[in-house]
């Protein structure tokens, strides 16, 4: 008898509700509909009316087998455009998400304008998915959106406690030589220091929030059908083989911004943007020379003084380099992010102050010559995508392993201490635009581009594991002969 096709596959992709999170699950939600996927991505109520705010109504419309839904994230309701509160939202995702998302799934297999869902992809620190498909009797795979290393130390947090290492005792512990403790039994790290594990291994409370939650959802990866991690073989070598021998159905397919090229043939105009982007910088940045340029921007979630925000201000002012610096309204705790006067007048000539803008496309052209970065694992990945170098202040989690492989193994970064001085910011950008070490990082961040471009185009690593993926997980029966 002729094969019977089946029906077409229906993935539910769940982010975690923050902007590091929720833009490598759109790429990944494109390319599985490049490939015939039925896509439901789900936001919260919250970041959903963020994205119409920012985006405007066309931002969520889809495709008619491209769909968006939400579910609440068990907060009290607010409106605003900023950050939540990220311990309070992991504790409230963990214990509200399960039974919405469920409703959400019984609703979607019980409408006649959509194939049935085959598969949940949540993301790493979402476990409710990984919960609702095994309730369900369907494919759950998580996605986890950072490094290699970051989930590789996430994996030993409980061990950290066994072996009487995290919590610190005190205070006291953190200016002193306790975090340069060598933690050097983590399988597939090297050269590794308390301080350059994850910064909730390096609180005193023995009840904190994140560090259960981050040791737990890592765990709870393990239980998975897969678990799809963003980077390439080259670049996490030694570490993606310590984690294959620990658990075998891994699919490595980053950088993801290089393979959605390969794979896209047309760009679907879908919003993941949380705050409204600037798109004048870009005429400004056509006016620079190759290379002049630093990038600043740390992020969505990273937070710093006033104090911390004017010593960055008159580093980059006394280092005579022109620069983009995108500045969000709540990046000083607790208070506007309000520039000095003095340093505006200085600076107008040669710098250019944005709120928010695409981070690729700036990463992408010719002008920007390095990225002053918090080390988030989207921004690490861009950076490398673009070929360049960095200057890496790590603020808070997996940031810190980020900043020290980026410093040491992959030898395109600096770091610039914790308690920021305008003398070191400074230096650091001038030796990144003019010294030799920035040559150097710049050759090294060129030549990681150039592998991480064969690792996403057809036949790389990336490119294969991702056809892998679904071949063997997501659609592994998609004809059936009778």
């Amino acid at each position: 008898m002729e094969p019977v096709v089946a029906e077409k596959p229906h993935a539910v992709c769940i982010p975690y509700p923050s902007q590091g999170h929720v833009t490598p699950m759109m790429q990944l939600a494109k390319i599985l509909h490049a490939r015939g996927f039925h896509i439901t991505f789900v936001n919260t109520e919250y970041n959903h009316r963020r994205l119409l705010r920012s985006n405007g109504p066309d931002a969520v419309k889809g495709l008619r087998d491209f769909r968006f839904e939400t579910i609440p994230d068990g907060l009290p309701p607010d409106d605003g455009d900023a950050t939540q509160n990220v311990p309070l939202l992991c504790n409230s995702v963990r214990k509200n998400c399960l039974a919405p998302l469920l409703h959400l799934i019984k609703k979607l297999n019980s409408s006649s304008d959509v194939p049935g869902v085959s598969c949940i992809i949540s993301d790493g620190v979402m476990s409710c998915g990984l919960q609702a498909a095994k309730a369900l009797g369907i494919q759950g795979v998580q996605f986890w959106t950072t490094s290699a290393c970051g989930f590789m130390t996430y994996l030993h947090c409980h061990e950290l406690k066994t072996r009487g290492i995290s919590p610190l005792r005190d205070d006291s512990d953190i200016n002193n030589d306790y975090c340069d403790t060598p933690i050097d039994w983590i399988p597939g790290m090297r050269d590794i220091r308390l301080k350059d594990l994850p910064t909730f291994t390096r609180k005193c409370d023995p009840d904190d929030i994140m560090l259960g939650f981050m040791g737990q959802e890592a765990l709870d990866c393990l239980q998975a059908s897969a678990i799809i991690l963003n980077t390439f073989d080259d670049l996490e070598f030694e570490v993606l083989s310590a984690i294959a021998f620990k658990y075998a159905h891994i699919y490595t397919i980053g950088p993801l911004p290089m393979l959605c090229r390969h794979i896209l043939k047309n760009e679907m105009n879908l919003g993941t943007s949380l705050w409204k982007e600037d798109s004048k910088c870009f005429k400004w940045l056509d006016k620079m020379e190759p290379n002049s340029v630093l990038y600043v921007n740390f992020g969505s979630v990273t937070f710093m003084t006033k104090q911390h925000l004017i010593e960055f201000a008159w580093g980059l002012a006394n280092s005579k380099h022109p620069f983009l610096w995108v500045i969000r309204p709540d990046v000083v705790m607790g208070e506007s992010a309000i520039l000095p006067e003095d340093f505006i007048e200085e600076t107008k000539a040669r710098g250019l102050l944005a709120s928010w803008c695409s981070q690729e496309q700036v990463l992408s052209h010719s002008s920007v010559g390095g990225f002053l970065t918090h080390c988030g694992w989207n921004s690490m990945s861009e950076s490398i995508c673009g070929g360049v170098p960095m200057l890496c202040w790590p603020f808070f989690a997996e940031q810190q392993p980020n900043c020290r492989y980026a410093c040491t193994t992959w030898g395109i970064g600096m770091e610039i201490g914790n308690d920021v001085k305008r003398e070191e910011v400074q230096t650091l950008i001038k030796e990144l635009l003019e010294g030799e070490k920035g040559n150097t990082m710049r050759k090294n961040a060129s030549e990681w581009k150039e592998k991480a471009e064969a690792a996403t185009r057809q036949g790389g690593s990336s490119y294969t594991s991702f056809d892998r993926l679904i071949s063997e997980v997501l659609q592994p029966n998609k004809v059936n002969n009778i």
